[in-house]
């Protein structure tokens, strides 16, 4: 019987994994850069996994980006891919591209116990949308619809490229500071690993101080040390997320939950739970009220995205 493999593939790395008996095994992460393409990072997970090419029934690769047309180019890496050519390559006989943050939304269907913390306290309306969002390598926006008894929807969107939204002169002359260097500055300018570094020059050139550091990873260690113009940055950061998750809310009515997903907020996880989020997400003015028993979840599940795929290609091989 020929196996079925589903990968979820975003800026920084590619997650391949088997599918079998509607479950993940033999997960492995590939960094991107170290590969040309995405059919040379899967010949080499199958070369560690004794399986030859024309031994794979079907793929299914979770992308960042709109996956209309046979060509498409991921949005944060140098990869392209021709679903044509992908196919003769790794002699595959069916290929199934999906949004990464669609997989991502059919990934919080199988979450379990003790993978996610609740950031608000609510109970989900399971027949309104449920929102997905994630700051990572960039920002991800999905939406995941209810459609029946084990049977779900998800919607893909490119919502992290929205304007950013501001609630008051501070987050305006933020906003103004890191245009003045960029230009347009969309949410996910600043919710993403990059845009840390971007709020982080644009507090310092507004509060006379002067930079230390270059690096997410730089700024996240040193709110942790307890810095304060590092935390300032961390505090503004989990701001604009709930801003962003807010606007979201109210555009899909979103009853159902919000999931925040991603690589960037795990690392500072009791600074976000501490932080100013949840006031953000409701400050809406007279639509405050809203947002009343909304629940409000952090995922801190390993491979989600993975799992989404894995959920999208038992539909499409179930069909």
């Amino acid at each position: 019987m020929k196996a079925a493999l589903v990968g979820d593939i975003g800026g920084t790395n590619a997650r391949f994994a088997l599918w079998r008996a509607n479950e993940l095994h033999a997960v492995q992460v590939f960094a991107t850069a170290d590969h040309t393409s995405p059919e040379q990072a899967i010949e080499a997970y199958l070369r560690e996994q004794g399986i030859a090419r024309g031994e794979l029934a079907a793929v299914c690769l979770a992308v960042a980006g709109p996956v209309d047309g046979d060509e498409f180019r991921f949005t944060n890496n140098h990869w392209r891919l021709s679903r044509k050519a992908f196919c003769q390559a790794l002699q595959v006989d069916h290929l199934l591209l999906i949004n990464d943050f669609s997989a991502m939304a059919l990934g919080m269907t199988r979450l379990r116990e003790g993978e996610y913390r609740e950031v608000c306290p609510g109970v989900a309306d399971p027949a309104r949308p449920a929102l997905v969002i994630g700051p990572g390598t960039g920002l991800g926006v999905g939406s995941l619809l209810r459609l029946g008894e084990q049977r779900w929807l998800a919607l893909p969107g490119e919502g992290g490229h929205v304007d950013l939204p501001v609630g008051n002169a501070r987050e305006a002359a933020i906003q103004q500071q890191i245009s003045r260097r960029i230009g347009h500055v969309s949410a996910e300018t600043v919710l993403s690993g990059g845009g840390l570094v971007r709020l982080y020059q644009a507090i310092c050139s507004l509060d006379g101080e002067t930079e230390q550091y270059r690096t997410p990873a730089q700024i996240t260690d040193a709110a942790l040390a307890g810095d304060p113009v590092a935390l300032t940055v961390i505090e503004q950061f989990c701001r604009f997320l709930g801003r962003v998750a807010g606007n979201n809310v109210l555009t899909l009515g979103a009853r159902g939950g919000v999931y925040i997903v991603g690589g960037v907020i795990p690392h500072f996880t009791e600074l976000f739970l501490r932080s100013g989020f949840a006031e953000s997400f409701a400050d809406k003015g007279c639509m405050s009220s809203y947002f009343a028993g909304i629940p409000v979840w952090l995922v801190t599940a390993e491979f989600s995205g993975l799992l989404g795929a894995g959920v999208a290609l038992q539909h499409v091989l179930e069909h």
